[in-house]
């Protein structure tokens, strides 16, 4: 029944599961030494679009874990893979040098619209209605910016698994907001993916039109809700190890503790209800240092 459930996800979004790209060749424009760890700016190609992103490399490379981390949105277009690298932003989304300190492989890209995936950053006010474009242009030709922001992150999954110092049975994915929303997409229909972490996303659609809160332009997908919601993608995520973090007054993870309700019986089915994780904490949608190393933490620990 799970199966079927992803096969019908996919199918609504567009993505071809039977015939993912099998190799993703990257370049590497600079490479720069840090305290732990090194930092590669690379660039591939998804789909015949360029992704710039950040491959972090730990001091020991021998059958490393990996992750691919989803940067946030946050109505700042101009922060994307630097932010999750602890180069600008907040230092709160700096995940990436940690987990590499620890071991972790790391790949943190642009996401579509975003830092050097931007088009023009010349004009005023260009980055909303670019972002706004991609997603009506694709919904015109009946496509959808979802399946697009998945099919780059696959291509991702596809790159870390394909480096002889991973081992690709411990690949995982990390996100908070916009971030968080693309891990349990991605987490739902990419069963390569061993253990993910969704900080501040898990929120049902219905939730959020009773509450008036806003949906992600990649989260519009035509025809999705009224047959489905969050919950079916946490299920679909069933047996893998899944942590979801959420803020009793953090509108973007509001119905949290129903969506994990709702998966559980699922989990519980295939006995792997101890994999699915739900750390609530007080306070609003921000992370804070003790989400971050409760975060930082479990991945370790899981991965």
């Amino acid at each position: 029944m799970k199966g079927n459930l992803r096969n019908e996800i996919s199918a609504i979004i567009g993505i071809e599961r039977s015939d993912p790209i099998m190799n993703i060749g990257y370049k590497v424009l600079k490479s720069t030494q840090e305290d732990g760890y090194t930092r590669q700016l690379i660039e591939y190609d998804s789909y015949e679009d360029r992704v710039s992103a950040f491959l972090l490399l730990p001091e020991i490379l021998d059958n490393n874990p990996a992750i691919l981390i989803n940067h946030q949105h946050n109505r700042e277009h101009h922060l994307g893979k630097s932010e999750v690298c602890g180069l600008a932003g907040n230092p709160l989304q700096a995940f990436g040098p940690e987990l590499a300190k620890k071991g972790v492989v790391v790949l943190a890209p642009d996401s579509i619209c975003f830092e050097d995936r931007r088009k023009d950053t010349t004009v005023e006010g260009f980055d909303f209605w670019q972002h706004f474009d991609e997603m009506c242009y694709r919904i015109l030709k009946g496509n959808y910016l979802m399946k697009k922001v998945l099919n780059d992150a696959m291509n991702g999954i596809t790159l870390l698994s394909s480096l002889n110092y991973v081992d690709n049975k411990r690949i995982g994915t990390l996100g908070h907001s916009y971030g968080g929303n693309t891990v349990l997409f991605l987490s739902a229909l990419d069963e390569r993916i061993a253990f993910s972490c969704a900080s501040g996303s898990a929120c049902t659609f219905e939730n959020r039109m009773l509450n008036n809160v806003g949906i992600e332009m990649a989260s519009v997908i035509p025809n999705f809700h009224g047959k489905y919601d969050i919950y079916d993608l946490v299920s679909c995520i069933a047996p893998r190890r899944l942590l979801i973090v959420s803020g009793d007054d953090d509108k973007y993870s509001k119905d949290a503790s129903y969506i994990v309700e709702k998966a559980s019986p699922t989990y519980l089915e295939l006995n792997a209800l101890h994999n699915l994780q739900h750390k609530r904490y007080p306070g609003g949608h921000a992370l804070t240092k003790e989400r971050f190393d409760y975060i930082i933490d479990w991945l370790v620990a899981n991965s």
